[in-house]
């Protein structure tokens, strides 16, 4: 019998069986790869011929005149902002008003121990009356020596004397009299009334507090109606300075163009404004010029120091061209959109915009009127487009439907 080391030996292939053997492996190999390559490629022409076309909404390029709008930077601030200061000096006895509520013109906001000043008041009532006795005793000297020296009863010198005296007692009575004025005045300022109608800060004195001439109380606002200042351009100043030269000469500041805010939610306020002033002079530093615009505010929804942008119909671009707002997409800061031809092929064509105008998109280069854009529908496009990429090249077929702007979806 042989060894396992023979039997080994016995059964090694010769390099002719070795070279034949390897060669049916390669062509079974290839074999293989080539079977899979068809079978890939018969499932690639299934997939570009049993996938339908997507569905799109489309909407033509319309060309129309369009209104063209300034946004600037405002802040909201009432016409008068009102400083609660108080005349006097006293020791603070009340507050009359809620912190930030509305208070009317002559409505009672802080009251002052009034103690000091109506003891002040009641001295210069006494004054007065003592001056009045004293004009009274001079005058009925001057009424009793008047006939005496003139009979040389007396001498002429106490005539001049009693004159000098009344003279003097009257003087003395009209100072007394102003002192007592000044101290019902200064009686009246212990109570703090509101100058205006609008809205009360939060009060800075609390009770018990010494406050002055330079203590500022708190603060009232008119904000009804409130006004939101801006800035334009000199520029752009210039465009309308004649307008404004005309409004200005006919002694009115007021104008009829409307302004629209837009609050700092970017939520538009429902009520439109009117620009009320504009400024003497171009601030040198930043060459522009302050106007006003002025909105009503009987709800007060709008507070003095907010902020948010003013928007002014500043001219009309003659025959644009506009599309629905989401045809256009973005790619790496590029614009495009899917223009449909008329064998109902989209293709992708890059695109120059413009302003927002409402729904629709400015297209300043591009397109031209009355092609067919699509609006809804653009990621299936795509997604067909990547599925069958060598009829894509030709343009992606699609089946267009007319574009409902109130219709829901997504891209």
């Amino acid at each position: 019998m042989r060894t396992q080391s023979e039997l080994s030996l016995f059964h090694c292939p010769t390099p002719k069986v070795r070279f034949r053997q390897a060669a049916r492996r390669q062509i079974c190999m290839s074999v293989l790869a080539l079977s899979t390559l068809a079978l890939a490629a018969c499932g690639k022409k299934e997939v570009q011929a049993g996938t339908a076309p997507p569905e799109v909404e489309v909407a033509d390029v319309l060309q129309q005149d369009v209104p063209v709008y300034g946004e600037w930077v405002a802040q909201l601030n009432g016409p008068v902002n009102a400083d609660i200061t108080p005349k006097v000096q006293g020791y603070l006895l009340r507050q009359n008003y809620v912190n930030g509520s509305f208070v009317r013109t002559g409505q009672l906001l802080f009251e002052i121990d009034p103690r000091p000043f109506q003891a002040a008041l009641d001295q210069a009532k006494a004054d007065v009356e003592r001056a009045k006795s004293s004009l009274s005793k001079a005058t009925n000297d001057v009424q009793r020596d008047t006939p005496l020296a003139a009979q040389s009863a007396i001498p002429q010198k106490q005539l001049d004397d009693d004159l000098a005296n009344q003279t003097s007692a009257k003087a003395q009575l009209a100072a007394a009299e102003a002192q007592q004025q000044q101290a019902e005045l200064n009686l009246g300022w212990t109570t703090i009334y509101s100058p205006v109608d609008g809205i009360a800060g939060v009060a800075n004195s609390q009770l018990g507090d010494l406050v002055g001439t330079s203590t500022k109380m708190t603060t009232v606002s008119q904000i009804d109606p409130i006004w939101a200042y801006f800035n334009i351009s000199e520029s752009l100043y210039l465009n309308v300075a004649p307008q404004i030269s005309k409004v200005l000469q006919r002694g009115a500041i007021k104008s009829n163009l409307p302004v629209e805010y837009i609050q700092a939610n970017d939520v538009p306020y429902p009520l439109k404004g009117t620009v009320i002033f504009v400024n003497r002079e171009i601030t040198g530093g930043t060459g522009t010029i302050q106007l006003a615009a002025a909105f009503p505010n009987k709800d007060a929804i709008l507070r003095p120091g907010g902020f948010g942008r003013v928007r002014v119909q500043t001219g009309t671009l003659k025959n644009a061209l506009l599309v629905p707002q989401p045809a256009v997409s973005e790619v790496q800061s590029q614009y495009q959109l899917f223009v449909v031809a008329a064998d109902n092929k989209a293709l992708v064509r890059p695109v120059k915009v413009g302003d927002r105008v409402g729904p629709n998109w400015i297209i300043t280069g591009g397109v031209k009127p009355g092609e067919r854009v699509i609006v809804e529908g653009i990621q299936r496009v795509q997604t067909f487009a990547a599925q069958a990429p060598d009829l894509a090249k030709q343009g992606v077929p699609v089946v267009p439907k007319p574009y409902a702007a109130s219709a829901g979806g997504s891209n």
